[in-house]
């Protein structure tokens, strides 16, 4: 039995840290219900949903977690009331140009996953300057989803395979699983072993759908401006009792 390092919360939750998931994604889903409970705008909520995201990206780096995945923004999200999306993004690159000041002293890195052509050539630039500024970083990396829908995803690997057989660089029965992934947003990082979902939705809504093929589940009520150290303990905690058999036996 491996020895364990105790971390207490108000539940006296005990998890493991030889045998912490590599890699956590989560669907932060909540800040307007949030904000609606409050009598205040969805602006408000969306805003204390990024404090929540700098709250748990902490945590799971100083607990040694080495990839932290969260949905920010899907291709779907383009629906929403105009004003709500700008304030989003209004959010995002906030979030992204403090990066300097929120990292400093730390050894994480950033990454953005997405298709980013379709953002505003200064979220495009912010991108690539805080991704260059982070790079060489060996610590928690942090992947950003934005601009993110899984069918999009494999549907532009599998049109980068099609081009490439077209060009005679890769023939048809040669092409593996390997192949595609290596195509995917996430091209160099693990899949995910941990999902968690505030607010008490039980779906995937799109988001790593290649990835997720043996990702453990962890649902919680809990809106994500209120998700704390005690609910990502709970959700290592529970991911750590169970048995990951990968289709095995």
């Amino acid at each position: 039995m491996s020895v364990f390092s105790r971390i207490f919360n108000k539940k006296s939750l005990e998890i493991d840290k030889s045998g912490l998931p590599k890699h956590i994604a989560i669907i932060m889903d909540g800040n307007g219900r949030w904000a609606k409970k409050r009598g205040l705008s969805r602006s408000l909520g969306h805003r204390e949903g990024s404090n929540a995201l700098k709250r748990i990206t902490e945590i799971c780096s100083d607990i040694g977690i080495k990839y932290l995945t969260v949905y920010a923004f899907s291709t779907d999200n383009w629906k929403r009331p105009q004003s709500e999306v700008d304030n989003l993004m209004q959010l995002l690159m906030e979030y992204l140009k403090k990066a300097e000041t929120e990292l400093a002293g730390k050894n994480n890195r950033i990454r953005v996953l997405g298709n980013k052509r379709a953002l505003s050539h200064d979220m495009q630039n912010e991108i690539k300057r805080v991704e260059r500024l982070t790079e060489r970083n060996t610590g928690l990396c942090l992947n950003i989803a934005l601009n993110y829908g899984g069918r999009e995803e494999i549907f532009f690997a599998v049109k980068e395979i099609l081009k490439e057989v077209g060009r005679g660089k890769l023939k048809p029965e040669n092409v593996t699983q390997e192949d595609l992934a290596e195509r995917l947003y996430t091209a160099g990082i693990p899949d995910p072993d941990l999902m968690i979902r505030s607010s008490g939705e039980k779906r995937i809504s799109n988001f790593l759908l290649w990835q997720a093929a043996y990702t453990e589940f962890w649902y919680t009520d809990v809106l994500w401006p209120d998700f704390r150290k005690e609910h990502i303990l709970e959700a290592i905690a529970e991911y750590q009792r169970r048995n990951r058999r990968f289709g095995g036996v």
